[in-house]
């Protein structure tokens, strides 16, 4: 039973002798379960009393780097400031740094300029590329811990990952498409914001190896590096309806789902089945307005929970934890939706 308290301090926390603390921390036997109970739960108040202690008057200042739509970054900043009260006693301050698309070096020089000014720890969001899995390491050696958020960096010197299992709510999206479609005919487009974003490569792989096993007779029709911006995810999915009259239903990885719907509707062309990512501004009203059929949705606020503890455990302000599991997948359709915040 690993601690690094004093026995005199664990027998005062549980009110119990010295001498029966001694014999159950050696387990030299002659005391009851309860009693052992006890000093296991003595053991961990103190382990918790002394986190609050170490925390008290602590201030994290970490950054947030993202580049994503705007509707993701904002659900995120929501989603962080919501959290902030749950991390108290210490004090979490953050700098954001979001942006919509651009240059592979120039989110790297961001990073860099993070590493040369200093952090308590980096949340990121970024395409999987050399320049930006180098500026990680840089990071890294700066002794600025960094934490990729809903699409990972494997190859890089990340401390952690938080966020769904991509690959898994892919497989997810074709089991629900493959239902939903039934026997009826029709091919199915998969809507990408860029390839070179890890967590779309692993939805989309799962989603193809299930439509692969199950539905082969289904064709996948491709868009991709709309950026999940409106104006280029109209012109990508308009011209492929306009080459392929059988698609009847979107699964859509990457984002600009109001473009991707008013492309079907200008064609006259039905969307039978539409399943879309996240529950930011624009899909709740497209589900609210059964335009979608589901979206796959997780808990930000818990993501950002993982990440922040992340953060602070890499500072000893935490006790050590394994690395964060992967977030649960929700399936959310017009029906279950959860209610909207109040104000």
């Amino acid at each position: 039973m690993g601690h690094p308290f004093p026995i005199r301090e664990i027998a005062r926390q549980a009110g119990l002798s010295e001498a029966t603390v001694d014999r159950v921390l050696n387990r030299r036997g002659g005391v009851r379960e309860s009693t052992a109970h006890e000093v296991r739960q003595a053991i961990a108040d103190l382990d918790r009393q002394r986190t609050q202690v170490r925390l008290v008057g602590r201030t994290f200042m970490i950054d947030i780097v993202m580049q994503a739509p705007d509707r993701f970054s904002a659900a995120v900043r929501a989603a962080l400031e919501a959290e902030l009260p749950s991390l108290r006693p210490a004090v979490l301050r953050s700098r954001h740094h979001f942006r919509e698309t651009g240059p592979a070096g120039e989110l790297a020089g961001v990073l860099d300029r993070i590493a040369r000014r200093g952090s308590q720890g980096v949340i990121l969001k970024a395409p999987d590329v050399p320049e930006v899995a180098d500026a990680v390491g840089r990071l890294t050696a700066a002794g600025v811990p960094v934490v990729t958020l809903a699409a990972d960096l494997p190859a890089s010197t990340r401390l952690a990952y938080v966020g769904i299992d991509n690959r898994a709510a892919g497989a997810t999206a074709a089991y629900l498409v493959g239902q939903w479609l039934g026997e009826r005919p029709g091919h199915v487009l998969t809507s990408l914001s860029s390839g070179f974003f890890r967590n779309e490569e692993e939805r989309e792989m799962g989603f193809r190896a299930v439509m692969r096993a199950h539905h082969p007779e289904r064709a996948l029709v491709e868009v991709t590096e709309g950026q999940g911006l409106d104006a280029a995810q109209y012109d990508l999915v308009r011209a492929a309806l306009e080459r392929d009259p059988q698609i009847r239903a979107v699964y859509s990885m990457g984002g600009g789902n109001i473009a991707t719907l008013r492309a079907f509707e200008d064609l006259g062309r039905p969307c039978a089945v539409f399943v879309a990512h996240d529950l930011d501004q624009d899909n709740t009203r497209l589900l609210r307005e059964h335009r979608l059929s589901a979206v796959l949705h997780h808990d930000l606020r818990h993501d950002l929970r993982e990440a922040c503890h992340t953060v602070m455990r890499a500072h000893d302000a935490l006790p050590p934890a394994g690395p964060p599991l992967p977030s649960a997948i929700q399936v959310v359709t017009p029906h279950n939706m959860p209610p909207a915040p109040a104000g």
